[in-house]
């Protein structure tokens, strides 16, 4: 990111993390958890013609995504990245921005911090003020928010960690992106 940028985007995004956002998590235990590959994957009713209006009203839409098990040893890259595209061809995306580090790692990346959401904004000349991020775990709520965005929770009632702070709730994107575009935001 360059520091030395500090005017304001002109440009508005739709941050989304994509596993129980846009495609099924896979819940084991009350937990969310990426699907294991292709085969597991499927588009939530409702992601594509939502995406298709926040489109049509201009937001540049980009999935800010968490994949720890690469660095875990548990998945292959080539297996996030298979999904990745997948999605891509499927959905009016504009970009993924994967973050393949553990906690431990402590990169600026993975969410809960705002780094890559903070380089998008300063690559494609985004106002984080009139973005949102939508995600459905504490994290992708607590990155948003430092990064400037307005912030909605898709609640599943995972048995972990709740946003600590009080966000607008939806069960679905596509009941987020009705939120976003019925407030004309």
């Amino acid at each position: 990111m360059n520091p030395e940028k500090k005017e304001q985007g002109s440009r508005k995004a739709v941050f989304l993390d994509r596993d129980g956002v846009i495609n099924r998590a896979v819940i084991k235990n009350g937990r969310p958890y990426p699907p294991n590959g292709l085969n597991e994957v499927e588009i939530l009713h409702g992601v594509e013609e939502s995406l298709h209006h926040l489109k049509r009203m201009g937001y540049l839409l980009i999935v800010i995504t968490n994949q720890p098990d690469v660095g875990r040893g548990i998945t292959k890259k080539e297996t996030v990245e298979q999904i990745n595209d997948w999605l891509s061809s499927r959905l009016p995306l504009d970009e993924f921005r994967t973050c393949y580090h553990d906690d431990t790692d402590r990169c600026h990346c993975r969410k809960p911090k705002p780094g890559a959401i903070l380089d998008a904004s300063w690559e494609h000349n985004i106002d984080l003020s009139m973005s949102f991020m939508i995600g459905d775990r504490w994290r992708d709520v607590d990155a948003g928010e430092a990064a400037g965005c307005r912030t909605i929770f898709i609640d599943y009632g995972y048995s972990e960690q709740q946003p600590a702070s009080s966000v607008v709730r939806a069960s679905t994107l596509a009941e987020a992106a009705s939120i976003i575009l019925k407030n004309n935001l």
